[in-house]
C-alpha cells in the first residue's frame, strides 16, 4: 500500500462514523428543560408560526399576481400539502418527546452526517426567517407613523448602495429582536404567556376581518366582468400553491418544543392538527373575504387587508388590521426565537456543536446562551442585511427537512422496534451485534428466524403471489424498494418540474421517462406496502403509509425544484460550511463516539446466521495485529 494512504479498514470506520445512528430512546421522560407546556400552549405556538405575515402579505400577493380569487383554492390544496409533512412531525414528535425536531427524527434513523446538515439547514432558516419578520414588522409600524422612522433615519445616517446590505440600518428591527430575546430568556412560561397574548389579538382581529369583510362582500368581483373566478386558470391556482405552501411551514416549532410539553405523545399530535386546521381555515376565510371586498386586480400586494377596508371608506377597520398585523408578526417572530435556541442546544448536548450551547440556566431551564448568541446573531442581521433576497433561501432548507422526515418514517416504520429489556449475559465466544447503520437497521430484519413476521418481512399472505422477493435476504427487499422510491421521486419531480423542452428531449423521450420514473415510483411503493410495517399501540401513527410520506417527498423535491438556480448556489456554499464546522468539531466530539468499544478499531466481525432470535456475530482478528482476548461468558460487549 502506498505510504500516507488510508487503508480500507480506516475508509469503512470513517463512513461508519458519518451514518452512526443516535438510539432510539422512545420511553424516556428526563430531561434539564422544564415540562410545563400543556396541549393548548402547544397548538398557540403553532398558531402563531403560521398565522403571521403571510396573511396580511400573501394573500394580496397571489391573489393579484397568481390566482385571482382562486386564491382560496391555492391555500386549500396547500393546506393539504402541508398535512403530509405535518403528519410526519406529529408521529415523531409522539414517539420521540425530545427537542431537535427534525435534526433529531434524521439522527435516528438516517445517521449523523445528514443529521447535522439538516439542523444546519434548519439554524439557517430560522436566523434568517426571524430577521425577515423583524423587519417586515418595523416597516409596518414605520407605515402607521407616515415613514417618519425611515426618514428621520436616512437623514441622520444616510443610506448605502453595498450590495447585499439594506440601504439603510434598521434599528427597529434589531431592537423587537433583542426586546423578544429578552422574554424568551426568562423562560418557557413566560415566552408562553407572551405568545398567548399575541396569538389572541391576532385570532380576534381575524374573526374581526372575515365577519366585517362578508358585510362588505360584493361577489360581482368574482364575475366575468372583473376576470372570473380564476383568471389565471388552473396552472395559476397551482404557482399559488408553491407559494402559498411556505405559509404553513411554522408548524414545526409544536415538534421542537416536545421536550417541554408536559404530555407529548397526546400533545403534539392534537397541537399539529388543531393548529394546522385554524391557520388553513383562516388563510381561506380571508383570502375569500378579500377577493369579495375589492376586485382582484386592484389590490395593493403590500398591505392588501388594511387597503381594501380604506378603499371600502372604513378607515378606522384598517388602521385596526395594521395595528393587529404587528402582534401577528410578533407570533411569528417568537416562534423563531423560541425555537432556535432549541435545535442548537440539541445539536450541543449530543456534542455535534459547540458545548457552551448544551449549558441550561439552572433557574428559567431554558438554553440561554443559545438565546444571547443566536438572538444576538438575528438582530444583526436584520440591522445590515438586505434580505429579500435571502427570502427564497429559507424555502430550499425547509423542504429539505420536510423531505428527510418523510423518509426517516419509512425507515423507522420496517424497522425492528428496539428491545425493552435490556439484554442477557453472552454466551461464550459470541457477541450480540449492535447496528449502526441504516442498512444494518434493516439487515436486522433479515437475520431473525421467527415463526410470526417482524416489520421488514413480506406478509404472510401475499408469499404465495410475491415469492420471488424471498430471493433476497430479508429487509434487503425494502432498502431496495426505498432506494428506488426516492430516486424515483426525484426524477418524476424533475420531469414534471422542467418538462421537455428544458430537458431538451424529443417529445416521446419525455413521454418515456415519464412512464418509467411513474412506475417506478409505483412499484416501489407497491413492494413497501407488501412488508410489514412496525405497529406502536400508545403512540401516533400517521396512516396510509408508506403512500402518505412517499407523496410528501415527492412534492417537496417538486417545490424545491421550482427554486432559482441563485437560490440552490447559495444553499450549496451554506452547506459546505457546515461540513467544515463538522469534521473539524462535531465528528470529533460527538456523543456516539463514547458508545463505540475500543475493540472495534481492531476487530472485525464475521456474522453467522443462527437459528435464534439473536444475531451471533464471532470476532476474527486479522492476522497483522496482535489476537484479541476472548470474552469471558458474563462479560457483555460495550453498546456502541
Amino acid at each position: 500500500m502506498v505510504r500516507g494512504l488510508p487503508s480500507a479498514a480506516s475508509l469503512a470506520r470513517f463512513c461508519q462514523k458519518l451514518n452512526r445512528l443516535k438510539p432510539l430512546e422512545e420511553s424516556t421522560m428526563e430531561t434539564s428543560l422544564r415540562r410545563c407546556l400543556s396541549t393548548l400552549d402547544l397548538t398557540l405556538l403553532g398558531v402563531g408560526g403560521m398565522v403571521g405575515s403571510g396573511l396580511y402579505v400573501l394573500t394580496g400577493t397571489v391573489a393579484k399576481e397568481m390566482a385571482g380569487p382562486a386564491v382560496l383554492l391555492s391555500f386549500a390544496v396547500a393546506a393539504v400539502a402541508s398535512l403530509l409533512s405535518a403528519l410526519c412531525y406529529a408521529e415523531f414528535g409522539a414517539r420521540l418527546p425530545r427537542t431537535g425536531s427534525a435534526y433529531l427524527f434524521t439522527y435516528v434513523s438516517m445517521g449523523e452526517l445528514w443529521a447535522f446538515l439538516i439542523g444546519w439547514n434548519v439554524l439557517l432558516e430560522y436566523l434568517i426567517g426571524g430577521a425577515a419578520v423583524a423587519r417586515a414588522w418595523s416597516g409596518y409600524l414605520d407605515s402607521m407613523f407616515n415613514h417618519r422612522i425611515h426618514n428621520f433615519t436616512q437623514a441622520h445616517i444616510g443610506t448605502w448602495q453595498v450590495p447585499l446590505l439594506a440601504h439603510y440600518p434598521d434599528f427597529l428591527a434589531a431592537g423587537i429582536i433583542l426586546l423578544a430575546s429578552t422574554f424568551i430568556s426568562c423562560g418557557a412560561r413566560v415566552s408562553s404567556w407572551l405568545n398567548h397574548t399575541f396569538s389572541v389579538v391576532s385570532l380576534v382581529l381575524i374573526i374581526f376581518i372575515i365577519i366585517l369583510g362578508f358585510i362588505l362582500a360584493r361577489p360581482h368581483n368574482w364575475s366575468a366582468e372583473e376576470g372570473g373566478f380564476a383568471p389565471f386558470g388552473f396552472s395559476g391556482i397551482m404557482a399559488g400553491t408553491a407559494t402559498c405552501f411556505y405559509a404553513f411551514v411554522g408548524f414545526d416549532v409544536i415538534a421542537a418544543s416536545s421536550e417541554e410539553a408536559r404530555n407529548p405523545k397526546q400533545a403534539v399530535p392534537i397541537a399539529i392538527s388543531i393548529s394546522l386546521s385554524l391557520a388553513a381555515g383562516a388563510y381561506i376565510l380571508v383570502s375569500t373575504v378579500l377577493t369579495l371586498m375589492v376586485p382582484w386586480h386592484s389590490l395593493n400586494p403590500d398591505s392588501a387587508l388594511a387597503d381594501a377596508f380604506y378603499r371600502r371608506g372604513y378607515s378606522w377597520a384598517g388602521f385596526i388590521v395594521a395595528a393587529g398585523s404587528i402582534c401577528a408578526m410578533n407570533t411569528v417572530l417568537l416562534s423563531s426565537l423560541f425555537s432556535l435556541p432549541r435545535i442548537v442546544y440539541a445539536m450541543a448536548v449530543d456534542g455535534l456543536f459547540f458545548q457552551v450551547f448544551a449549558r441550561v440556566h439552572p433557574r428559567t431551564q431554558v438554553p440561554l446562551a443559545g438565546i444571547v448568541v443566536f438572538g444576538g446573531l438575528m438582530s444583526l442581521l436584520a440591522l445590515l442585511l438586505d434580505l429579500e433576497a435571502l427570502v427564497q433561501f429559507l424555502s430550499i432548507g425547509t423542504l429539505l427537512a420536510y423531505s428527510f422526515v418523510a423518509t426517516s418514517i419509512l425507515v423507522l416504520r420496517f424497522q425492528k422496534a428496539p428491545p425493552a429489556s435490556s439484554p442477557g449475559p453472552a454466551s461464550p465466544g459470541s457477541r450480540v451485534k449492535e447496528y449502526h447503520s441504516f442498512s444494518d437497521h434493516i439487515q436486522l430484519v433479515g437475520t431473525e428466524q421467527a415463526s410470526a413476521p417482524e416489520p421488514g418481512q413480506l406478509r404472510p399472505a401475499l408469499r404465495p403471489y410475491l415469492g420471488f422477493l424471498g430471493r433476497f435476504s430479508r429487509g434487503a427487499a425494502v432498502a431496495w424498494a426505498l432506494g428506488i422510491l426516492v430516486a424515483s421521486a426525484i426524477t418524476l419531480a424533475c420531469v414534471l418540474a422542467f418538462g421537455d423542452s428544458a430537458l431538451h428531449l424529443p417529445y416521446w423521450g419525455y413521454i418515456l421517462l415519464l412512464l418509467l420514473s411513474s412506475v417506478a415510483f409505483l412499484l416501489s411503493l407497491l413492494v413497501l406496502g407488501a412488508h410489514k410495517q412496525q405497529r406502536l399501540q400508545d403512540t401516533f401513527q400517521i396512516p396510509m403509509v408508506p403512500l402518505t410520506p412517499a407523496l410528501s417527498i415527492l412534492l417537496n423535491v417538486s417545490l424545491m425544484l421550482k427554486l432559482s438556480y441563485l437560490t440552490w448556489l447559495r444553499f450549496s456554499i451554506w452547506l459546505l460550511i457546515g461540513l467544515t464546522v463538522y469534521f473539524g468539531y462535531g465528528i470529533w466530539h460527538s456523543k456516539e463516539n463514547q458508545r463505540e468499544p475500543p475493540e472495534l478499531t481492531a476487530t472485525r466481525y464475521v456474522v453467522f446466521p443462527s437459528t435464534s432470535l439473536e444475531e451471533v456475530v464471532q470476532p476474527v482478528q486479522p492476522s497483522t495485529q496482535v489476537p484479541a482476548q476472548e470474552p469471558s461468558p458474563t462479560e457483555q460487549p460495550t453498546s456502541p
